[in-house]
């Protein structure tokens, strides 16, 4: 099978991909294609077409909403609900869930979406995206907004599109994370990265240093670390990079390896964390791991997570192997007073997860 000759459609209904010419979700999955090839071309048109605009209106987040925001929502809303497949919808842009259905049994998936990642970047042409999970819907009645509340591990499927230099699209259904390019002539998805596998070993870190004074002291130490470079413990000099899109920041962990970090912090207290669970840490997650990373809170595994909430928060630390697991040794370190001071002490490179 010739990556350079293999469109989206192909792939997915390939077996080795749980693929027929009949499957739902991968039906889906090709509507979701459709809805980010529109949204790559309105998008292209920037400041001509005014996408560039920030409104006066707030999501449920408290966020300043940009108009590309409410466009790639309605964008998202639309085409799910003509597809037939999507039985309801969340959305990071909206305060509850959506009911698509008119009964149940017909539509058998749930999709939550934040729409536009990384919106703040519109304006400056810096690259964006649209990030997606799919759990499967209730077969015996309509859906509830607790129907919604399911730990990461259940997700059939996870992905985001990329607006970039080129448009891409990275997605699992759970047999690996695999990307695709937007042939512009064709106006099809290729396959141009089969099978992605994050390197376990980095030297390259994403983290908001601007929120380093309430970072937790086993953030600290392990930054700290990172900047000290090879005149410290780490014995090796470390790069920092951040875009301010996840979808970005975590495609370059796709691609060359690194480790993500969105921690909790005490600049709000009544955040456990910055980042949303169930639209933006549990898919970004799901394609992590599948490309052999790591994807934690520091004190848990993503995916495990029961939520309580569409929109709950939760701390993310995510990407190369055995980064993620110092960082994971450090906050247990921590937690259990063996690191009280917050400072750097040598230590083994043993992780109390293996």
């Amino acid at each position: 099978m010739s990556t350079h000759q293999t469109g989206l459609r192909a792939f997915l209904s390939d077996p080795a991909q749980g693929g027929a010419p009949d499957n739902p979700l991968s039906a889906l999955l090709l509507q979701v294609a459709d809805t980010v090839k529109i949204l790559s071309a309105m998008i292209a048109q920037g400041a001509i077409a005014d996408m560039t605009v920030k409104l006066e209106s707030q999501n449920v987040q408290g966020e300043t909403q940009m108009k590309l925001d409410l466009m790639s929502n309605d964008l998202f809303i639309e085409q799910l609900k003509s597809g037939g497949l999507t039985h309801g919808l969340a959305s990071e842009e909206m305060d509850e869930t959506v009911l698509l259905a008119k009964q149940p049994g017909k539509a058998p998936y749930l999709v939550i979406f934040d729409p536009l990642d990384g919106s703040s970047n519109v304006p400056i042409n810096v690259s964006i995206g649209s990030i997606f999970s799919v759990l499967q819907a209730p077969a015996d009645h309509l859906a509830e907004a607790t129907d919604y509340l399911q730990a990461g591990s259940r997700q059939v499927a996870a992905g985001y599109a990329l607006y970039g230099p080129a448009t891409m699209l990275v997605l699992t259904v759970g047999k690996g994370t695999h990307g695709f390019t937007l042939d512009h002539e064709s106006n099809e998805f290729v396959l141009t990265h089969p099978a992605i596998s994050i390197p376990e070993d980095t030297a390259e870190f994403a983290i908001n240093a601007s929120n380093a004074r309430f970072w937790e002291p086993p953030v600290k130490r392990y930054i700290a670390e990172c900047k000290a470079g090879s005149t410290d413990v780490r014995a090796r000099d470390f790069n920092m990079r951040w875009v301010a899109s996840m979808v970005a920041d975590i495609h370059r962990i796709l691609m060359r390896g690194g480790i993500y970090l969105y921690p909790k912090d005490n600049k709000d207290h009544t955040k456990a964390g910055r980042l949303r669970l169930m639209y933006e840490a549990n898919p970004m997650a799901m394609l992590v791991e599948q490309a052999g990373g790591i994807a934690s809170t520091g004190r848990m595994r993503i995916l495990e997570i029961e939520p309580a909430d569409v929109h709950q928060r939760v701390p993310v630390v995510m990407g190369s192997r055995n980064e993620v697991l110092r960082v994971e040794r450090y906050h247990q370190d921590y937690d259990t007073g063996k690191d009280e001071s917050g400072k750097s002490p040598f230590f083994s490179d043993r992780s109390f997860y293996m």
